[in-house]
C-alpha cells in the first residue's frame, strides 16, 4: 500500500499545482483568444479542484495521509508551478503537457492500485484519465 499512498499524494501535489497554475492563467490571460481561454481555464480549475479534494479524500479513505502544505505540494509534484505569465497559446500548452503527464502518472498507477485489491481508486485514475484525454484533445485542436 505504500506505494499506492506515494502515487496518490503525488497526484494531490500535482492537482494543487496545477489549480493554482490554472487560477494564475485565468487571470492574466489576454489576446484574441481571452473570452474562450478565460472561460476555459476556469473551468479546468473547477473541474481539477474537485479532483484534488476526492484524490486527498481517497488517500484518507485507504489510510493514507495527503501532503497539505504549499512547500510539500512543490517538492512532490512532477509538474512545475507557474512563474511567468505566457502567451495565451503557450498557456495552453503548458496546461495540455500537465495533463498529459498526469495521465500518464495515472496510467501506469492503475496496475498498483489493483495489486492493491483497490478497484475505487483504479476507478478514480480510469474516470480522471478519461476527462483528461477529452481535454487533451479539445487544447490540440485549439493549437491547431
Amino acid at each position: 500500500m505504500e506505494k499506492l499512498y506515494h502515487i496518490m499524494d503525488q497526484e494531490v501535489s500535482n492537482l494543487s499545482v496545477l489549480f493554482t497554475k490554472l487560477h494564475h492563467y485565468h487571470w492574466y490571460v489576454t489576446g484574441p483568444n481571452f473570452f474562450a481561454l478565460h472561460v476555459k481555464f476556469e473551468e479546468l480549475y473547477d473541474e481539477v479542484n474537485e479532483l484534488y479534494d476526492e484524490f486527498a479524500e481517497r488517500l484518507l479513505t485507504i489510510g493514507g495521509s495527503p501532503s497539505s502544505s504549499l512547500k510539500a505540494y512543490l517538492e512532490k509534484a512532477t509538474i512545475k508551478e507557474a512563474t511567468s505569465t505566457p502567451a495565451a497559446l503557450d498557456m495552453v500548452k503548458a496546461v495540455r503537457n500537465d495533463m498529459q503527464t498526469i495521465v500518464d502518472e495515472l496510467k501506469a498507477a492503475i496496475p498498483v492500485a489493483q495489486d492493491a485489491n483497490d478497484e475505487a481508486t483504479a476507478d478514480l485514475f480510469i474516470g480522471t484519465i478519461s476527462s483528461f484525454e477529452k481535454t487533451i484533445w479539445m487544447l490540440d485542436f485549439t493549437l491547431r
